[in-house]
């Protein structure tokens, strides 16, 4: 079986974990490093990625691209793929919404380059059956044969291509979704001075949901900053399915106030709550 050169763009997070899953299937990893920072290096380093040093050069040399970036760069770094006259396979396995997915989708095709459309359900995956990647479109299967060894667990939807990002859509709708609802509630009930007895409420009975609670709002700052774009995703994703697009743009408000916590330690809540009230005070 022939070898394949997969590479990333870019490493973070999430990518590192999938290139991880690419070497364990038998592919040749590569990355970038131009540009990049000092983090990524590290992690590129530390996982032994090959440095192709220049996105042309990568483009050049390997099989495979894969795209995970936040989702407004999405668009853009397609783009830059195409300018490299790239004409592998390139795999988007962006947070975005199935119309962007087509629209790049049809340009990458229309320049001979095979698409798939993916989406990443779960965190970095470093475990078994936590981390999945949807996939669609008619090169689907040649995708997941890219990490066939795990621990990314992948799993084709069909040949259309916006199924994938539709169900990462729809799914994060509910999960990082109802998490900017917790934290406008907390916030909105510390301004109205009724935190105490909301959580005494939350707590009847033995519950551990106001605790919970509280955690899942300190602990969302450090990704606020990616979730926001989501959250514009998944408006757009409604709308064009002829729902109410506005409570994830106000989700997508809510993750905006606290993004500024990104490269910070994780803050109290009372910073927390304090920076979501303090932005409709501005």
């Amino acid at each position: 079986m022939t070898r394949l050169s997969i590479g990333f763009l870019h490493p973070g997070a999430m990518g590192i974990s999938l290139a991880a899953s690419a070497q364990n299937s038998g592919c040749t990893v590569y990355w970038a490093s131009e540009g990049r920072s000092k983090q990524t290096h590290e992690r590129a380093a530390e996982h032994g990625l090959r440095d192709a040093q220049t996105l042309r050069a990568l483009c050049e040399v390997c099989d495979v691209v894969v795209s995970v970036c936040p989702p407004h760069a999405a668009e853009e770094v397609a783009a830059q793929v195409r300018a490299c006259a790239f004409r592998g396979l390139y795999l988007d396995a962006n947070a975005i919404s199935p119309m962007r997915t087509q629209r790049i989708g049809r340009e990458m095709a229309r320049v001979g380059i095979a698409f798939v459309d993916g989406s990443i359900i779960g965190g970095p995956a470093w475990e078994p059956r936590r981390t999945w990647l949807y996939l669609a479109g008619t090169e689907a299967g040649r995708a997941a044969g890219c990490f066939s060894a795990g621990p990314l667990e992948t799993c084709v939807v069909g040949e259309e291509i916006g199924k994938a990002a539709a169900l990462k859509m729809c799914f994060a709708a509910y999960t990082k979704g109802s998490t900017a609802l917790l934290c406008a509630i907390l916030a909105a009930a510390e301004e109205l001075g009724v935190r105490p007895e909301l959580e005494a409420q939350w707590s009847r009975g033995g519950s551990d949901f106001a605790r919970q609670t509280q955690e899942r709002v300190r602990q969302v700052t450090t990704r606020a900053w990616r979730f926001a774009g989501e959250m514009e995703e998944i408006a757009a994703t409604f709308e064009q399915a002829g729902l109410p697009g506005g409570f994830h743009a106000a989700a997508a408000d809510v993750y905006r106030r606290i993004a500024h916590f990104k490269d910070v330690e994780t803050p109290s809540l009372d910073e927390v709550l304090e920076a979501l009230a303090e932005a409709e005070r501005v």
